[in-house]
């Protein structure tokens, strides 16, 4: 099996030979850049397979060098952070952030998310498009139309929608969705999960402050209508 290969973008030399050490004893490969030219330039060029990245960098502002990342590339991207506003995170999140981690963290969380996403970031491609409404999902291209017209999903919200898909028209459980998105070291984030909702009515809704295809049960968890009930 291939390494797999960290990039860290961080101002702070300290930070990234924590990241360095942490990472490289769990069998990671890591690179590491100290500000956002030279990050945007490692994710062309060394091409890896997840980026952490710090929001406060010498030359620019963390934000932007997301959304360079994402005019060029998909590769999944946690954003490291002092702010814990949830106005911040939904900002990073809609413009193409996997995951967000308040600092200081620990390394064991750090590792949980990361292997999440990497684990939850290829669905098998076998499967049959799935349709219901307006909404089309191609698992062999990893491809998302709503009434026809493609959208950007980041590989975490894809893999929230392909397992809503799975189960479409039964309620998956808050708890079932962290366990299977996150993994179960995650499973009282719940708040987290709720951005995500957020972020993935906005591009899959036509109205998402009355959705009619991402259904909420008060208390229970979250349901993707049947193609009957979508209309």
């Amino acid at each position: 099996m291939a390494t797999i290969r960290i990039l860290t973008i961080d101002d702070e030399k300290q930070i990234r030979k924590l990241l360095k050490i942490g990472l490289e004893a769990e069998g990671f490969e890591v690179a590491d850049a100290a500000n956002a030219a030279d990050g945007v330039d490692a994710v062309v060029k060394q091409k890896p397979d997840l980026v952490l990245l710090d929001l406060n960098l010498p030359d620019g502002y963390g934000l932007d060098v997301l959304k360079k990342i994402r005019e060029f590339s998909e590769v999944p991207v946690i954003v490291l952070s002092v702010k814990d506003k949830e106005a911040d995170k939904i900002e990073l999140l809609e413009a193409g952030a996997d995951d967000y981690i308040t600092k200081p963290f620990g390394m064991g969380e750090l590792l949980a998310r990361i292997r999440a996403i990497l684990r939850r970031h290829i669905v098998p491609s076998a499967l049959p498009n799935f349709r219901t409404g307006p909404l089309e999902i191609n698992y062999a291209l990893r491809e998302v139309t709503v009434a026809g017209q493609k959208i950007h999903l980041t590989p975490t919200e894809y893999n929230l929608l392909c397992l809503l898909a799975k189960n479409a028209g039964k309620v998956v459980t808050t708890q079932q969705i962290m366990r299977d998105i996150w993994g179960p070291g995650l499973a009282g984030e719940t708040g987290y999960l709720r951005v995500y909702i957020t972020t993935l009515r906005k591009k899959i809704e036509e109205s998402p402050d009355q959705p009619v295809l991402l259904i909420n049960e008060p208390a229970v968890g979250y349901r993707l209508v049947t193609d009957s009930a979508a209309g």
